[in-house]
């Protein structure tokens, strides 16, 4: 399927554990374990799943992360299913009147960083579809998670919150962006992508900035030789600006010299 990879090795390093407790649907489990398997989360626990385990539509949501369906551990109880973590943390986009830090999932990628680097175990808790954890599952956490939403919409469902918080989990620990092709590598990281050219030259630039200003004049572009000056330094900013690159230039001077020797065809062909 698109975007995946199988000659990769899953993710099986230190990484916060997923605990959804009392899912209802099979195929919210499978898409929250598609959305951990995009953010290399691989530890999936479920809490009295409603419609039993295993489930077909489970492993068929999932789209490929099999191998979390497959290994996802089953508990009777909340209590039961956390009592191996050190830390908890409770996804919520509702207050709930206790007294608890709250932070952002940006928040909790730094804090869990920095635990899973102590060797700590750590659980990231998410509630049913319909109304989200209760108080007192709540209450078993250290810490709740409140992302920053629109507030007359508030509502992820398990998936989407999977993701907020599994991507801020791992985007400091990816290495690439995207995934590689059998053409190309990944992205090494956010910037100018410049495939098969580079960035362009002083020298190059230069050189295309007498070419163009050259053919101009011929042309009488520059009215007045006041305004030359300032017309000039306007050009060449904005070409400046522009971050060409290499290949750029060579377009940018083939452009000026098909223009020029159109202009002298027409010349020459009125003149005779």
């Amino acid at each position: 399927m698109a975007g995946t990879d199988k000659t990769q090795a899953h993710p099986s390093g230190p990484a916060p554990a997923v605990v959804l407790v009392n899912p209802q649907l099979g195929e919210n489990i499978g898409t929250a374990a598609r959305a951990m398997a995009n953010f290399g989360l691989h530890e999936l626990h479920i809490v009295d799943p409603r419609d039993g385990w295993p489930n077909e539509r489970a492993l068929k949501a999932a789209s490929g992360a099999d191998w979390i369906i497959q290994s996802a551990v089953i508990h009777p109880t909340l209590d039961e299913a956390l009592k191996d973590f050190h830390r908890v943390y409770a996804t919520t986009a509702r207050p709930r009147g206790m007294v608890k830090e709250v932070i952002t999932p940006e928040q909790a990628g730094t804090d869990m960083r920095e635990r899973i680097g102590r060797a700590e175990k750590l659980a990231l808790l998410f509630g049913r579809e319909r109304w989200g954890l209760n108080n007192d599952e709540v209450s078993l956490a250290d810490i709740i998670i409140t992302a920053p939403v629109n507030p007359a919409f508030a509502s992820l469902n398990i998936a989407q919150a999977v993701l907020l918080v599994g991507y801020e989990w791992y985007k400091h620990e990816a290495e690439t962006l995207g995934q590689a092709t059998p053409e190309l590598p990944a992205l090494s990281g956010p910037g100018l992508m410049t495939p098969d050219t580079r960035p362009a030259t002083k020298d190059e630039l230069y050189g295309f900035f007498h070419h163009i200003e050259s053919e101009l004049d011929e042309a009488g572009f520059f009215k007045t030789p006041e305004k030359k000056p300032g017309m000039i330094r306007n050009m060449r900013n904005l070409f400046a600006r522009a971050a060409l690159t290499e290949q750029e230039v060579r377009s940018l001077r083939g452009i000026v010299s098909s223009l020029t020797r159109t202009h002298l065809k027409k010349k020459g062909q009125g003149s005779e």
